[in-house]
């Protein structure tokens, strides 16, 4: 080999070798000192290669661009760095440094970039490295690569307080947990982000009163319109109106009647008692839900403002507990669902018919005369006698839209066991009601787990969740 390469050598520096100085050369090439001036010539000429070899490559890493998904500030981030993908092959991470201060950490073992970022900002993150052939000493080799950390979407939303001089004003948050008679609360309201973010009202509003000496208990919710002016002060007057309704309406004598009525009915459920009841649903509860009414067409004509400022839907439930079973009776105006799911899980019924999808959008309310006038007035009415049932829940759209997104799936059941599971801790938040509980913790979780997140939903949410007292606790009267 190093005659050949010193004949190459020559004949690329011009240098002919006659045949009469043959001999001469084959001397020159087998001298020691110019066989090894062969030896180290090829031997630096690799160096040289591959030295260019290396530089290039490594120019073609630090020159290459890498980008990996964004992540959210306070949102669980996990990416796998691909090196296959990259063309890769030849690099050996040896550490990634840069990502620590944002709460978020590199495992080597499956080349994943993890964990919840603590803040936003454009992170330059560096990885430390060697190509294939580079001694295992050498200083690693640096490369930048851009994450991007958005800010949490939250934190864009301002938390305004509202004007507490307000005449109108209410509380931007209300909790609570109450038992009544055999059955337990646990109900929230909390103002929508989009109301905080510029210090508006809460205009959802809910009541509620058990009536120990017929035994009787009443749950009202209401969600003021957005765009009417004065509805955070409709809502509270229809919620309100509705239980001090039945305050004074429902006297000893008239529960008694309807005592003995359902009694009657549980034991032949004949079509007489069926036809009576239907009436006394239909006056009753439908006296209740006009007397809100003309409450507040009063009330607005005393302020000068028009009826149509106060615009807001209503719900609401009778509620008792007999020996033959439950008894609910129900009304409601609007798009705010109230569900009853029974004892073992395995159906829903809707008690109220919403009014979506025949207005194209826009729902009626209790400050709409029409209403009470439609032919379509006694759908509006519900009853129902069950042996027991698991829940009882009254909520507004700002629970509805996010967690059901459309009115059909509020009749399957699936839909009510993942809401259920949501409020059991199985959220994007990890935060758990427990329903089971009856201390007044309940109704702060209720009003934490409330804080989800949800695009596009960011209006009021209101719920409330009735369930039976377990045997163990005392019933209040």
């Amino acid at each position: 080999m190093g005659k050949t390469y010193i004949q190459e050598l020559f004949k690329a520096n011009n240098i002919t070798v006659g045949d009469h100085r043959q001999q001469l050369f084959d001397a020159f090439v087998n001298e020691e000192i110019n066989r090894l001036a062969v030896q180290q010539i090829i031997e630096n000429k690799k160096l040289l290669m591959d030295t260019w070899q290396l530089k290039s490559r490594l120019a073609d890493i630090q020159q290459q661009s890498v980008s990996i998904p964004n992540a959210t500030a306070g949102k669980s981030y996990a990416v796998t760095l691909d090196f296959a993908q990259l063309n890769w092959n030849d690099v050996e991470c040896i550490a990634i440094e840069g990502l620590e201060e944002y709460g978020l950490q590199y495992d080597p073992g499956t080349k994943t970039i993890s964990g919840i970022p603590l803040k936003s900002g454009d992170v330059r993150w560096v990885l430390k490295y060697r190509v294939t052939g580079e001694k295992e000493d050498s200083a690693p080799h640096e490369k930048r690569i851009p994450l991007i950390i958005n800010p949490s979407p939250r934190s864009l939303w301002k938390n305004i307080p509202s004007d507490t001089t307000d005449p109108h004003w209410k509380e931007d948050n209300v909790a609570t947990v109450a038992q009544l008679g055999t059955k337990r609360l646990v109900a929230a309201s909390k103002r929508g982000r989009s109301h905080a973010n510029t210090g508006g009202f809460r205009e959802d509003d809910f009541a509620f009163q058990h009536f120990g000496e017929n035994g009787w208990s009443v749950f009202a919710v209401s969600d003021g319109a957005g765009s009417a002016r004065l509805s955070r002060a409709g809502s509270k007057m229809a919620c309100k109106g509705v239980v001090e309704f039945f305050e004074q309406h429902f006297t000893p004598e008239r529960s008694a009647a309807l005592d003995a009525l359902l009694a009657e009915h549980a034991a032949s459920a004949g079509d007489k008692t069926q036809k009576e009841l239907t009436r006394f649903v239909y006056d009753n509860l439908g006296k209740a839900a006009f007397t809100v009414f003309k409450k507040l067409e009063e009330f607005a004509a005393s302020t000068g403002a028009p009826l149509k400022d106060f615009h807001s839907t209503l719900i609401f439930v009778l509620l008792k507990q007999y020996e033959f079973g439950e008894v609910i009776m129900s009304f409601g105006v609007g798009d705010c669902p109230i569900a009853l799911i029974n004892k073992d899980f395995s159906a829903v019924n809707l008690l109220n018919r919403l009014d979506v999808g025949e207005f194209s959008g826009g729902t009626r309310f209790i400050t709409m005369q029409e209403i009470f006038k439609s032919d379509t007035f006694a759908t509006r009415f519900g009853f129902k006698l069950v042996p027991d049932f698991s829940y009882l829940m009254l909520m507004t759209d700002g629970i509805y839209d996010p967690k059901f997104e459309v009115e059909a799936n509020l009749e399957k059941l699936e839909a009510w066991k993942a809401l259920l599971a949501d409020l059991d801790g199985d959220n994007e938040d990890k935060v758990k009601v427990h329903l089971e509980s009856h201390t007044p913790e309940v109704a702060n979780e209720l009003a934490t787990w409330m804080d989800f997140w949800s695009p596009g939903n960011h209006d009021d949410r209101t719920l409330m969740i009735i369930s039976q007292v377990p045997a163990s606790i005392p019933v209040v009267s």
